[in-house]
């Protein structure tokens, strides 16, 4: 017994001593990695002016930043340094050795099941620790290793027409050479903390291809190509240097104050009440998502100082380049976001691009939510706290749009009440952040079931209020947001003359806006075929479903561009991804899940057509807050004006079918009497005269015409019935059309 006892001493010192010596290696590989990231700050900025394009090699930049990147993986994490060199080896082997068609499925299982191995060897030997390892970069080279396996596929399998914008821009048609892909997946600026940047990015970056790529296509005005200025990143760096440290001072001092762990004792669970539960929820939280405040600001000015994460210019003034094109997160806007929308799209966007590249957009639709929450998870880890934070936040996401639509009309009276709004949503949002996130960096399931039911669920009781309950009571009809994000809802009315020409009649708030429920549907395709003058005035908007296929005549100086809309609703990342059909050519294009005015709750938009020399494109979005100052004198002539040229255009095309109709129909009529029999229908004969060569009955025989009257005979007579009655309904519909019952 006492031998037992002893032995079970022994063990529990033993573990003991493991774990203290696993905090103080846990210790090192933060100084570590914080001495890597300040030296890679300083080498970048090397990088970018001694190893410049104009001055080296594409290959030598490629070698240099793959040494400093391997190097920096070993000084911080030792031996274990050897799987984020294993890991991208054994997806290049897969990449160089498997057919396109499948090659990303193949990556996609190799590099997760690696991660997994990984993060259970963590789970099985540092359980809960909060110490850095190898995982971290080992996620960054996974999205890294599978984004580029996806655009091999689209390079090389798939047809440009058949993608989409973002996977147009990505397509890769020449695999990647040993030093290209490691470099890729191991250059120092982003090994450590990312963030993740797409493989044409990279080359075009390495290449010196990406100042003029992006001066290019960002550019608000024509400007000279033959010489372009590169931008300095020194400005943006220092903003993002020196707000990463401020973030790591506030790490530093409240994570101390409201350490997590202490979530974990059962002293804490005793005493603590219900409200400072929910305090401590809060802002131990917010001390922990400083730290990775830090890491993320700090990894992107490394990457910024080194020439890489241009993306173009300001669009308010053409002038102001901007840094932001792998940018991880927007502080502000995720600490003082109004609702868990704005804070999501703020969080860890380059997992949400990564998310929605390899996943949502390949899946079929019903899908698309459950497989990109299923990878998100498994990419994260196998802790529970994981999966109770997304389960959770689902919830509150849904019970959040519920009670908005109920609650916030109430609020739009006047510039106080809305400000006044905007507050309480911003401190509603911080409450509901940090009860639906604390499990997240508590990991254990128990710990947080007891923090959960030491404040009696009370949120997710509120959440399942709102949407089994309270969801009975929100505004239906007009004031209902489609899932589209695009409200369009107006009162026009429609009166013609004797004439057949338009009347535009009601007041100005009836002429808000133009009613398009039956045209932007919530779901689905719509076609919007647009005119435009060569010198870029408005010739005209037609709204037309997308299964008609007629297309309207227009004038030599007018060209039609046909224009398919598809609108599909993100609801892991909450975004609407539109997908354009543009003469054949697929664009997409990822917007907000709501319109403008959810991004702002008290916002006022107004419409904005946006005009180019070949093509008028009109984006509208509609505020329910609207007064009808719209409605103007001006705003109702080209309402009227378009409609006039509408119904013009609509006769012409009726006039032209129905002489056709009549004419063909009088050609048939005729053909029999002036051919003397000509007109037949070739058919096979069994034998006899009348056959040609090919054994078909010749309608210039005598025979054949004695054969073929009475079938000819039925031919014509059922063609021209089909013919009259066509003739008949199309007479019929300039009359229906006057009178504005056409649907």
């Amino acid at each position: 017994m006492e031998h037992q006892q002893s032995t079970s001493g022994g063990e529990g010192d033993l573990l003991e001593r493991t774990r203290g010596y696993l905090v103080e290696i846990g210790a090192i590989k933060y100084v570590n990695f914080l001495i890597t990231q300040f030296l890679a700050l300083i080498l970048a900025s090397a990088f970018r002016s001694y190893l410049h394009p104009s001055k080296v090699s594409a290959s030598t930049r490629h070698a240099i930043g793959l040494v400093i990147g391997l190097f920096f993986g070993y000084f911080c994490f030792g031996q274990q340094a050897i799987h984020i060199a294993g890991l991208p080896a054994v997806c290049y082997v897969v990449i160089r050795t498997q057919n396109p068609q499948i090659v990303q499925r193949l990556v996609m299982v190799v590099a997760l099941f690696y991660l997994s191995c990984i993060h259970l060897h963590r789970q099985y030997y540092d359980y809960g620790s909060y110490s850095l390892d190898i995982t971290g970069p080992l996620m960054i080279i996974t999205q890294k290793v599978t984004s580029l396996a996806f655009s091999i596929h689209d390079g090389f399998t798939r047809e440009m027409k058949d993608l989409t914008q973002s996977q147009q821009l990505h397509a890769i048609r020449k695999l990647p050479s040993p030093l290209e892909f490691f470099s890729y997946t191991l250059h120092f600026q982003g090994l450590m903390a990312g963030p993740l940047v797409f493989y044409k990015d990279y080359i075009d970056f390495i290449e010196g291809c990406h100042i003029i790529k992006q001066t290019s296509a960002n550019a608000k005005y024509d400007i000279e190509k033959k010489i372009v200025h590169e931008p300095s990143p020194v400005k943006a760096v220092v903003k993002k240097v020196i707000a990463s440290l401020v973030c790591a001072l506030i790490f530093v001092k409240f994570a101390t104050i409201y350490p997590i762990k202490t979530m974990k004792d059962d002293g804490f669970i005793t005493n603590a009440g219900f409200f400072y539960s929910l305090w401590y929820m809060m802002m131990a939280t917010t001390a922990v998502r400083f730290k990775y405040y830090f890491a993320w600001l700090m990894a992107d000015a490394i990457c910024n100082n080194s020439g890489l994460g241009f993306n173009g210019y300001d669009e308010r003034d053409g002038v102001t380049p901007r840094w932001d094109m792998l940018s991880n997160i927007q502080v502000l806007e995720f600490e003082f976001g109004t609702n868990f929308r704005n804070c999501i799209n703020a969080w860890n966007a380059g997992t949400n691009r990564w998310l929605r590249m390899v996943v949502f957009e390949r899946v079929p639709k019903r899908y698309g939510t459950v497989l990109t929450f299923s990878l998100s998870a498994l990419w994260h880890g196998f802790y529970p706290g994981y999966y109770i934070t997304f389960a959770t936040g689902a919830l509150i996401v849904m019970a959040a749009r519920i009670a908005r639509k109920i609650f916030r009309p109430a609020f739009q009276g006047t510039a106080s009440s809305r400000a006044l709004y905007d507050v309480l949503t911003c401190l509603v949002t911080r409450v509901f952040m940090g009860y639906a996130t604390f499990p997240f960096v508590l990991l254990e399931f128990k710990a947080s079931l007891r923090m959960y039911l030491n404040v009696f669920m009370c949120l997710h009781l509120v959440a399942l209020i709102t949407v089994f309950i309270l969801s009975k009571y929100v505004p239906r009809g007009g004031e209902s947001t489609s899932r589209a994000g695009a409200r369009s809802r107006s009162k026009l009315k429609v009166d013609t003359d004797a004439n057949h020409q338009p009347k535009v009649g009601g007041s100005s708030a009836q002429l808000e806006e133009v009613e398009s429920r039956t045209l932007l549907k919530p779901i689905g395709t719509v076609a919007i075929e647009t005119e435009a003058t060569g010198n870029g005035s408005t010739g005209g908007m037609r709204y037309r479903g997308a299964e008609n296929g007629r297309r309207s005549d227009a004038s030599d100086s007018t060209t039609q561009q046909l224009l398919v809309v598809h609108d599909v609703v993100d609801p892991f990342c909450l975004t609407t991804t539109t997908t354009t059909t543009m003469n054949g050519n697929h664009h997409k294009k990822t917007d907000d899940f709501l319109s403008e005015e959810d991004n702002n709750n008290s916002a006022t938009v107004n419409t904005a057509p946006t005009t180019t020399s070949n093509t008028t494109t009109t984006t509208t979005t509609t505020n329910s807050t609207s007064t009808g100052k719209s409605g103007s004198k001006l705003t109702c002539e080209r309402i009227k004006e378009k409609l006039e040229q509408e119904t013009r255009n609509i006769e012409d095309f009726i006039d032209k079918t129905v002489t056709g109709f009549v004419e063909l129909k009088d050609d048939l009529m005729r053909m029999p009497d002036e051919t003397n029999g000509g007109l037949y229908i070739p058919r096979k004969a069994n034998g006899g005269t009348g056959m040609n060569g090919n054994g078909v009955v010749d309608g210039n025989s005598n025979t054949a015409t004695n054969t073929t009257g009475n079938s000819s005979n039925a031919f014509l007579k059922k063609e021209i019935d089909a013919l009259n009655a066509a003739v008949q309904q199309a007479n019929v519909l300039p009359a229906v059309l006057s009178n504005g019952h056409a649907k």
